[in-house]
């Protein structure tokens, strides 16, 4: 093999390489685009949902939530705009390198085309062509001679198009480069502008804090009022699962009533197993809205020493938005705690969701639902013009994540 076939071959290896890697930067690409959309389509409903038109009568504590929110989710927009002006970064110097290559490929077959041309042309004329063959001492001979004149011409020919088969793949590239620097520019100014909105929203987090700090007791009774109300669903949740567990288990004739795990029928165990496969792929409780407030221990915004427990997730939504049943299921309570507002409890085998904060309910207690099905609206409250969902899941008598179980909760 010669020297020139075989710096062809590693070079057609090195653009098979480059067309490997440009097509998982294309589809990482792909994947940071929609998670950049996902978290500016998030922002966008925590400005329309979390900072509702009413804001200036809402508590400090709401406002203080809100605005933490917002700048976790701007940050992590940031993040993912870096990354992709990165892997932009990365296909730009890639196309820069086979634009490169392609060059001096070209150069190399127009000076072989050139120089055949050449050649061609000092020995064009037919009666040399015709002399070349009648010359030959056999028939053998001759037809050989005829099957070179013809492989020549075909050599050239495949040369011509490789020419302009070069020439497009270059100005192909060249047209890539000049997009991707394009969407790079965009990218970039998109990621200072965020920037400067995410300073804005934390000089603005800084001024409510320092509000707060100047008036602690009205600060600490928001948070002291707060707790009580968690305490109070929670309380009364548990209860409710509590009463459904030993009402289940005596008319399944179990005679230990106070055990705290369902006794499931067939059925039951078919539903809890269809439930616990979905992990991570359930419905969110509502059909638009935002998480406003996670399961689990988090510090406090204002003093990061104080911690808070939240046994469910809260989510924002729009005025007059539906709870709706995550999966299939059958009503075992309503609850309605004293001075605050209704709920619903749906059993799935022996996973319980709680749907509380409803204004007005759909169900009643024995019904049997189905994924999607409405069980009631959400209330709005008239002082901040917030509407949010608290959302609770349980296994038996445990406490579940919810944010584990529902899609990118």
């Amino acid at each position: 093999m010669q020297q020139k076939d075989v710096q062809h071959i590693v070079f057609v290896l090195l653009v098979l390489f480059g067309i490997g890697c440009s097509y998982a930067q294309t589809s990482e690409q792909k994947a940071l685009e929609e998670k950049r959309e996902q978290l500016q389509n998030e922002i966008r409903d925590i400005n329309r949902l979390l900072f509702a038109e009413k804001k200036e009568k809402g508590s400090v504590l709401d406002q203080v939530e809100a605005l933490d929110k917002k700048i976790s989710v701007r940050q992590q927009l940031i993040r993912v705009s870096n990354q992709q002006a990165n892997l932009l970064n990365r296909q730009i110097n890639t196309n820069i390198r086979n634009i490169g290559k392609l060059k001096s490929e070209l150069q190399e077959i127009k000076h072989e085309y050139a120089t055949m041309i050449q050649k061609s042309y000092q020995n064009k004329s037919k009666q040399n062509r015709l002399m070349f063959l009648l010359s030959s001492e056999s028939f053998y001979q001759a037809f050989k001679r005829l099957q070179y004149m013809k492989q020549y011409t075909d050599y050239r020919k495949e040369q011509g198009e490789r020419i302009i088969e070069k020439t497009d793949e270059l100005t192909r590239l060249n047209s890539d480069l000049n997009e991707e620097r394009k969407v790079k520019e965009i990218l970039l100014a998109q990621n200072r502008k965020a920037k400067d909105e995410l300073f804005g929203e934390i000089q603005a987090q800084k001024a409510l804090l320092s509000t707060i700090r100047a008036n602690e007791s009205k600060y600490a009774r928001a948070i002291d009022e707060k707790k009580r109300e968690a305490r109070k669903i929670d309380k009364q949740i548990e209860k409710l699962i509590r009463s459904a567990i030993a009402a289940s288990n005596k008319k399944s004739g179990k005679k230990n009533t106070s055990s705290s795990k369902f006794s499931l029928t067939p059925e039951a165990t078919l539903i809890a197993k269809n439930f616990s496969s979905n992990k991570g792929k359930l419905i969110w409780p509502v059909e638009k809205g935002v998480k406003s407030q996670g399961f689990g221990i988090y510090n406090d915004a204002v003093y990061p020493g104080i911690k808070h427990q939240s046994n469910g997730v809260i989510i924002s939504t729009d005025s007059g938005a539906k709870a709706r049943a995550i999966f299939e299921g059958e009503v075992i309570a309503i609850l309605a705690v004293p001075g605050g507002n209704k709920g619903v409890q749906i059993k799935h085998g022996n996973f319980i969701s709680t749907y509380y904060n409803l204004s007005e309910l759909y169900v009643k207690k024995g019904d049997k639902v189905s994924v999607k099905e409405e069980l009631g609206t959400i209330y709005t409250n008239r002082s901040n013009g917030q509407t949010r969902l608290k959302f609770y899941l349980y296994q038996n008598t445990s406490r579940l994540n919810p944010e584990e179980w529902v899609y990118r909760l």
